[in-house]
């Protein structure tokens, strides 16, 4: 069984080890990384980086590599390759297996403000406070570059490239982070309102205790939905019993589509 996980998350390497471990057992797995971060971690097996060229290029590259089934473990937010995945993973006929965290659920105490977009989420911000702990990553941040009046500081893990807002401080680092380290960051850049995706996972979740305990709103962009009638795993340990069902399907000859 050839995999290939379409990856760039924690959770991506996590499948790619479990699947390793089990190369033994006749699974070969190939990463493949987008090559938008400098320095990403690499996962175990093989790795390729670059995009495919949309679904078309996906599906050639599925076709001329003997891929039995591809396993989409991009970011939730990741909605073009989610999307060309699925029509991709049609036309070649390869089983298709959404890798998605759980969303995150507001606890007692928390000032959420739902937003469905980047943009939705800047026309909130003048509302809601004018030191804004912004982390989103730094594609996007032209939706907030029009808001001459709010101070940003950006968190992502490498720099961002204009349009930013103006006035802007950029902190350059990557999860996961630390509770203590959140409220420190809240505090000593005295932020009064923070915005995040809907990423889910427990790496970058400590800013939302931290934001709660201050009594600090927070943005929050919904995620964008799993392209219809693909199949969803929650974990790793899921996408990985998802494969070895897949294994076991082609080793008994039956039709695994």
């Amino acid at each position: 069984m050839h995999i290939l996980i379409l990856g760039g998350t924690g959770e991506a390497r996590r499948l790619a080890g479990l699947l390793h471990d089990a190369g033994a057992g006749g699974v070969r797995v190939t990463s493949s990384l987008a090559g938008r971060v400098a320095e990403p971690r690499l996962p175990p097996g093989e790795v390729r980086v670059g995009g495919f060229g949309g679904a078309d290029g996906l599906a050639a590259w599925l076709r001329t590599h003997a891929v039995d089934a591809l396993i989409d473990a991009t970011h939730p937010f990741a909605r073009t390759i989610s999307f060309n995945a699925a029509a991709a993973a049609t036309q070649a006929h390869v089983p298709l297996l959404a890798l998605r965290r759980p969303g995150w659920v507001p606890g007692d105490g928390d000032r959420w403000h739902p937003a469905g977009s980047l943009d939705e989420a800047a026309a909130l911000l003048p509302g809601l406070g004018s030191r804004v702990f912004l982390t989103t990553g730094r594609m996007g941040l032209a939706a907030f570059a029009p808001l001459d009046e709010v101070w940003f500081l950006m968190r992502s893990v490498d720099a961002p490239e204009p349009p930013c807002p103006a006035r802007m401080e950029v902190l350059l680092d990557r999860g996961p982070f630390t509770l203590e380290g959140e409220r420190e960051v809240l505090r000593r850049h005295r932020v009064d309102v923070l915005v995040t995706k809907d990423s889910g996972g427990a790496a970058t979740a400590p800013k939302l205790t931290a934001a709660r305990e201050a009594g600090i709103p927070v943005v929050v962009v919904r995620r964008p939905p799993v392209p219809d009638g693909v199949a969803v795993a929650a974990t790793p340990e899921e996408a990985a019993a998802w494969t070895h069902l897949l294994t076991a399907w082609r080793r008994a000859g039956r039709p695994s589509g």
